[in-house]
């Protein structure tokens, strides 16, 4: 349900308008009326006309039946469509709604019952997507850690220092990931902890656009249906200036951000194709903004809004190059989420070639005016 939707209904319980003119504890009270004065209404007539009491009294009682029926018919009848509803929700079905036609207290509960089911379905689909971001970022380094190994065991390596410093590493950000990643759960709720710190832009984004040719080349050939690009023929290249520059952030989150923005970038690249990723300093101190640039065939004016989306693959039929796949649509959506966190901006700029992604971060906060 669309947040307009759900804030235009009343709250549980409040009366449309204020007042609640069709209440059952009216319904009844008519009822008993209704009932008490066609009795009265039928003894007049039997006095008059001289009609037998047993006569009146039979029509009295099917009289007072048949109103009787109608009333119970109105107030069971929803509440057999709720019970219908309810065991659906029991059962994982959230898409079914019961009418909200009634102005009663009966319109009320089933008020409530959507909008609970509302709740249960939003929860489930966070559930369901967070479940698929943590499998879309252990991805990587297990396919890393992976490819490293087997090419130890298959004698196509040795397992020197470097290799298993290589291995070590992926190793490690598997950890983290996995503590990290499960932050996700509470990314609605804004509490997500960020651990900033001062650090050297060039030798951090060296080293990411590092890990990514080597879980790149590591997995070259390996046939895993992770998502992620296996890709050796795009070009990376790093454009940091001032070449000291220097960014206060978390590193594990923009290390998030910028991965992602390369392993989009790759996917999409001609074949032989180059991926640039600038770093230049902001506006406010400590800030960066960073931008990377592939030679795809870029993004549609029209799909922009939607980039950053969670399941969002874009209007590209089939990515470019061999051994690229069109990946889950999770990762754009992961470095939104990581540059959200710290009240930065991301989104896509004008390019005369491919697509270009812009993220701003806003640095150490400015002092008291």
């Amino acid at each position: 349900m669309s947040d307009g939707r759900r804030a235009a209904r009343r709250s549980p319980g409040e009366p449309w308008g204020g007042v609640r003119p069709f209440s059952i504890k009216t319904k009844l009270g008519a009822l008993v009326v209704i009932s008490v004065l066609i009795t009265t209404g039928l003894m007049m007539v039997a006095m008059r006309t001289e009609t037998e009491l047993r006569f009146i009294t039979v029509f009295s009682m099917i009289a007072t039946l048949l109103i009787t029926q109608f009333v119970a018919h109105s107030l069971t009848s929803p509440l057999d469509e709720m019970n219908a509803v309810a065991r659906s929700i029991s059962h994982g079905d959230y898409s079914r709604r019961v009418s909200e036609n009634r102005r009663d207290e009966l319109g009320d509960l089933a008020q409530t019952i959507n909008v609970m089911a509302d709740e249960l379905e939003a929860q489930d689909r966070q559930r369901k997507e967070l479940v698929a971001n943590v499998s879309h970022e252990l991805r990587t380094p297990i396919a890393g850690l992976r490819g490293v190994l087997e090419n130890i065991v298959d004698g196509v390596t040795e397992a020197d220092p470097e290799t298993m410093r290589t291995a070590l590493k992926q190793t490690e950000r598997l950890g983290r990931l996995v503590e990290t990643l499960l932050d996700l759960s509470r990314l609605d709720n804004g509490v997500v902890p960020l651990k900033k710190r001062r650090f050297e832009v060039w030798p951090y984004l060296s080293g990411v656009l590092k890990e990514a040719n080597m879980v790149a080349s590591a997995r070259a050939g390996i046939a895993s249906g992770s998502g992620s690009h296996t890709r050796t023929d795009v070009h990376l290249h790093l454009d940091v200036s001032p070449p000291e520059l220097t960014a206060h952030a978390d590193p594990e989150r923009i290390h998030q951000v910028v991965a992602n923005l390369i392993d989009n970038a790759v996917k999409h690249s001609p074949p032989h194709g180059r991926v640039t990723v600038k770093a230049r300093r902001g506006a406010q101190p400590e800030s960066l903004e960073l931008e990377v640039l592939d030679e795809g065939p870029g993004i549609p004016r029209s799909e922009w809004h939607r980039v950053f989306e969670r399941f969002n693959r874009g209007a590209v039929s089939r990515p470019h190059g061999p051994g690229s796949d069109g990946g889950t649509g999770l990762g754009l959506a992961i470095a939104r989420w990581a540059v959200d966190l710290h009240g930065g901006r991301i989104g896509v700029a004008e390019s005369e070639r491919g697509c270009r992604i812009l993220v701003t971060l806003p640095g150490l906060p400015s002092g008291p005016s």
